[in-house]
């Protein structure tokens, strides 16, 4: 929508159906708290793109993207953002973190008890239906 910002989260999971979530480190709004790492996407930017270049800034590795999972609506400090979710793919956890203090895989169960980022959380609805389709679709 026009006047609103967009954001990404980037969705590993693992072959247990864990998620790949990080802790920023401390300061800011988000100091200590848990997410799907990702961020603003710049303009003229794709989602995918602002993806990939997020991870490579922030851990040091590559991903390739996959599609989106899940889409959030937010306010932060008055700015009005669209949050949307891509399942990614990392080539291999040899991170370099340079935003974050860990890392780890997590249930949603697990990160529903975790001091985890609001806005990331609204997008925890739309990833228990996509791990539910896709136990459907295995189940067959």
């Amino acid at each position: 929508m026009p006047g609103r910002k967009q954001s990404v989260a980037g969705i590993a999971i693992d072959q247990a159906g864990r998620f790949f979530i990080a802790r920023r480190n401390a300061g800011g709004d988000l100091g200590e708290k848990w997410e799907f790492p990702g961020g603003k996407v710049e303009t003229g930017e794709s989602g995918e793109a602002a993806l990939r270049r997020e991870y490579l800034e922030e851990f040091g590795v590559p991903v390739e993207t996959g599609s989106p999972l899940a889409e959030a609506c937010f306010t932060h400090n008055g700015i009005q953002f669209d949050l949307r979710a891509y399942r990614i793919f990392f080539g291999n956890t040899q991170f370099n973190m340079k935003e974050h203090s860990q890392w780890r895989w997590a249930s949603l169960g697990e990160i529903e008890e975790l001091d985890f980022a609001g806005s990331d959380r609204l997008l925890l609805p739309g990833l228990q239906a996509y791990l539910e389709q896709q136990s459907g679709l295995q189940n067959r």
